[in-house]
């Protein structure tokens, strides 16, 4: 097991030890998880494709699943005592929950506001302020996020450490209970139970989540809540849960057209087994109220997480920061820096607050297209369809982080996820790439690199083109295609 205890030693010192602007040693340390993760990565693609098979080759060995996983749960351990030191987001964090937990509207005030003299809050220090990374920006952080923020601040309303210990802990027990949920999932789906793994032993997924304290790891536990409730036909419980991933992190907002059209056909609803199934799947029409009940049961539940926020600045603060979302931050994007270097040629000026909002347009266009095309495909059990709305999510992801004007590393977290079940494994290498963009808080001025942007794009845009070409050769040899486990 020296490969785990490089792999544990890696992360742990990623967790304990760089700065920000470390990159140095930061390109040392991702590299090196990253090259023990994807020697793990192809040890599970030789010993669990397609059933023990290898484009027709037997399986060779037995790949021992356990011992991994207890290395991926306790290098999510190993973090429980860092502060974040890759990111400062923690501290806006910590600013909102301090104010929730006094009874005050985060969505009220600029955090400016309170350092003026008569708007004191106790606990928001000028040294708390000096350590915000968007001072002149609304909060932009959904409730559930909130409601941790809050957690934290009232146990702890002086302690930085004492409310990022909460947070850790609330994300360590969702990274838990994904990994276990996800092993359900792939047993319940006929997949491959090693493949956990991809997610379970990502670098990035552990220090992002577990170390950097970023709420994709709530959105991803209650997202796989949520399609596990619905394999075992719990439709209430899986519409609290797709409404918690949302009240996390707003991105799975995107993925309810995909859904809907699944919950079109009875076949969603039903596993019909035995000579009655055909007539159990002519009756699909009377299913679909079924549809229609059920997302206005997660409107519902979306209705009780966001009310305790609706008081009379949440429309339109909330709403300024979304829209600033899409108008003015910018960092690693692909296509977008692509128009944006056009346009300046054109009109000699950053046109983002045009370009921004006609991409988030494109992507809901391009998601709409897709959830249309997908009503043609029929599927005869719940396993199927689901497991086909998990693949289309995956390109639903990709289009809107190809498209956006913004992409941080904990981004990846969910394609990464989704990659476990299907063929495509860019994700897993976008992963790794995406952590060469650290580069650009190692300038003494922050600058950003457009040629690390360049080869990062490049790589994984190669990587994709290399696997579609590999999939079209299986196919027409007749190969055990990766991500044919259940064939719609």
């Amino acid at each position: 097991m020296i490969r785990a205890f490089l792999f544990l030693l890696c992360v742990v010192l990623l967790g304990y030890l760089p700065e920000q602007g470390d990159f140095a040693l930061i390109a040392v340390l991702y590299g090196s998880a990253f090259l023990l993760y994807f020697w793990v990565v192809l040890e599970v693609e030789r010993g669990a494709l397609s059933g023990g098979q290898l484009l027709g080759q037997q399986r060779a060995f037995r790949f021992d699943l356990v011992p991994w996983m207890w290395v991926a749960v306790l290098a999510r351990f190993a973090l429980l005592w860092a502060m974040p030191n890759l990111s400062d987001d923690v501290y806006r964090f910590i600013w909102d929950g301090r104010l929730g937990a006094q009874g005050l509207d985060v969505f009220a005030h600029l955090p400016a506001w309170y350092m003026e003299e008569g708007h004191e809050v106790r606990g928001l220090t000028r040294e708390l302020f000096e350590q915000l990374n968007s001072p002149e920006y609304f909060t932009i952080y959904p409730p559930v996020a909130q409601a941790v923020f809050r957690l934290g601040a009232w146990l702890f309303p002086e302690s930085i450490y004492g409310s990022v210990l909460v947070l850790r802990i609330f994300l360590l027990l969702c990274e838990l209970g994904s990994l276990y949920l996800l092993s359900l999932i792939l047993r319940r789906l006929q997949l491959p139970k090693e493949r956990v793994l991809l997610y379970a032993l990502n670098p990035l997924v552990i220090v992002e989540i577990s170390g950097n304290l970023h709420f994709e790891g709530a959105m991803v536990f209650f997202f796989l809540l949520f399609v596990w409730a619905w394999l075992e036909a719990r439709r209430g419980l899986a519409a609290l849960a797709m409404s918690l991933s949302i009240g996390a992190k707003l991105l799975p907002l995107m993925l309810l057209p995909l859904l809907a059209t699944r919950m079109w056909e009875a076949s969603f609803w039903l596993r019909p087994q035995g000579p009655e199934a055909e007539n159990e799947m002519a009756g699909g029409r009377a299913f679909r109220w079924r549809a229609v009940l059920w997302f206005l049961v997660l409107g519902f539940f979306l209705l009780l997480l966001f009310y305790p926020f609706m008081g009379p600045f949440f429309a339109q603060h909330f709403g300024e920061s979304l829209d600033l979302y899409f108008r003015r931050f910018e960092f690693n994007a692909s296509v977008y820096y692509l128009l944006r270097w056009l346009r300046y040629l054109q009109l000699g000026y950053n046109d983002i607050h045009r370009l921004g909002p006609l991409l988030g347009l494109v992507v809901a266009a391009g998601i709409l297209g897709m959830a249309l095309w997908s009503l043609r495909r029929r599927f005869l059990t719940m396993e199927e369809g689901v497991l086909f709305f998990l693949r289309q999510s995956l390109w639903a992801f990709v289009l809107y982080l190809g498209l956006a004007t913004i992409v941080h590393p904990w981004y990846l977290a969910m394609p990464v996820l989704l990659a476990v079940f299907g063929g495509w494994r860019f994700p897993l290498w976008w992963s790794y790439a995406i952590t060469w963009t650290y580069i650009n808080y190692s300038y003494p001025v922050y600058r950003e690199n457009l040629w690390v942007v360049g080869l990062e794009y490049s790589s994984v845009l190669l990587f994709m083109l290399w696997e579609w070409q590999r999939q079209k050769k299986e196919a027409k040899a007749g190969a055990p295609a990766p991500d044919k486990h259940l064939k719609p």
